[in-house]
């Protein structure tokens, strides 16, 4: 069984709503292999998991999503 990936993102990886998609090169995943893309809202709680890949997205400790709701 794969062990599931942790990307850690600084508050400028976010998108302007607060998140990133997954797959994403931050996770250097294949994106001809992967899964369909994901919008994964990573500002609301600090740390959300695809739903597809598991693979978990994180703000590295220290970092704010300022602005983002």
């Amino acid at each position: 069984m794969p062990t599931t990936a942790v990307v850690e993102l600084l508050a400028t990886d976010l998108n302007h709503q607060g998140g990133v998609f997954c797959p994403s090169p931050k996770a250097d995943m294949k994106l001809w292999s992967a899964h369909p893309k994901v919008y994964l809202d990573v500002a609301r709680t600090g740390e959300t998991r695809c739903p597809y890949c598991g693979t978990v997205y994180r703000l590295k400790a220290g970092e704010s999503a300022g602005g983002h709701h």
